[in-house]
């Protein structure tokens, strides 16, 4: 990981959230706490990202562009446009329902890969009677938001667990050995925002190494890009415009599957394919009927796996 990569992500990705929560009507995703994660200087240094002149939004939306009076109106546009906000909230949405639907049928543990500045254990304390939550990140980033929450004077509820790990020097298996996990516990796992940037065998022994340590019937919800997300000719204008933006940040996207062999491709890792979203099923399922101008990212497909 980049120095100050991995913060700068999760705090983009609070970003995001925040202002989904603050200005989407009606919500996808309610993170409240989100905002309050940020200074008021990154939120400002990301208002100012991720706001075009008024002139770009003519130059490629002239019928937009008429309605945004000022820099409030063109930023909204900027995060319709951009894939990042509709990709980040419809994702969580759809982890946390199926964790929802997990823990009514006796899951007890709940493990983020990632996590970066989620506030799941802060904005969800009825769930937490019934689970432990086990946050998985890079120490540099976990470091950071450990520091941010402590700045913020929250209280880490008691069953949430941080677990530093660099995964290009220690298995997943090996550092929740080192935590209270339970691998004989029925679990649920979210590893989102994450398998495109990693090189497919290591997706596969992430999978692999999740299957190992988990009983029969525990979970792993993952987002993934299609193949087509990689073939000039086929890719998404805005897909191409945040793969090249993730090529600046040093970050490349470089991995997708063909949603039609992923079944057998997790068959493979001791895993069944529950449930396989495509962009058409996650616009139908969560962005159907709404005005403001957000629909699902295109080559973004959501897996729900179970372990065999």
């Amino acid at each position: 990981m980049k120095e100050n990569q991995g913060s700068y992500t999760a705090l983009l990705m609070a970003y995001v959230r925040g202002y989904h929560a603050m200005h989407g009507t009606p919500k996808i995703f309610e993170d409240n706490l989100a905002y309050r994660l940020l200074k008021e200087e990154e939120r400002a240094a990301f208002d100012r990202q991720f706001t075009p002149p008024v002139q770009f939004i003519e130059s490629i939306d002239p019928v937009s562009a008429a309605s945004c009076h000022d820099r409030a109106d063109c930023l909204a546009w900027s995060m319709r446009a951009v894939p990042t906000t509709s990709q980040a909230i419809s994702r969580s949405r759809y982890a946390e329902d199926a964790l929802e639907e997990a823990v009514r049928q006796g899951v007890r543990q709940y493990v983020i890969l990632g996590a970066g500045l989620d506030t799941f254990a802060f904005r969800r304390p009825e769930m937490l009677g019934q689970l432990q939550v086990f946050e998985l990140d890079h120490p540099a980033t976990q470091d950071f938001k450990r520091s941010r929450i402590a700045e913020l004077g929250w209280e880490p509820p008691a069953q949430l667990h941080f677990v530093p790990v660099d995964f290009t020097r220690e298995s997943l298996a090996a550092a929740l050995a080192r935590s209270s996990y339970d691998s004989r516990a029925l679990s649920f796992f979210s590893w989102l925002g994450v398998t495109y940037y990693l090189p497919r065998q290591a997706i596969f022994d992430t999978l692999c190494s999740f299957a190992g340590i988990t009983p029969a019937g525990s979970t792993i919800i993952f987002d993934y890009l299609d193949t087509e997300a990689f073939v000039p000719g086929k890719a998404a204008g805005r897909m191409k415009m945040a793969m090249e933006k993730c090529r600046e940040w040093g970050e490349p996207m470089i991995t997708g599957f063909d949603p039609a062999a992923l079944a057998g491709d997790l068959a493979q890792q001791g895993l069944r394919l529950r449930e396989n979203l495509s962009p058409a099923d996650i616009e139908k399922r969560y962005f159907q009927g709404r005005t403001d101008g957000y629909y699902a990212c295109e080559h973004v497909h959501f897996a729900w796996a179970v372990v065999e």
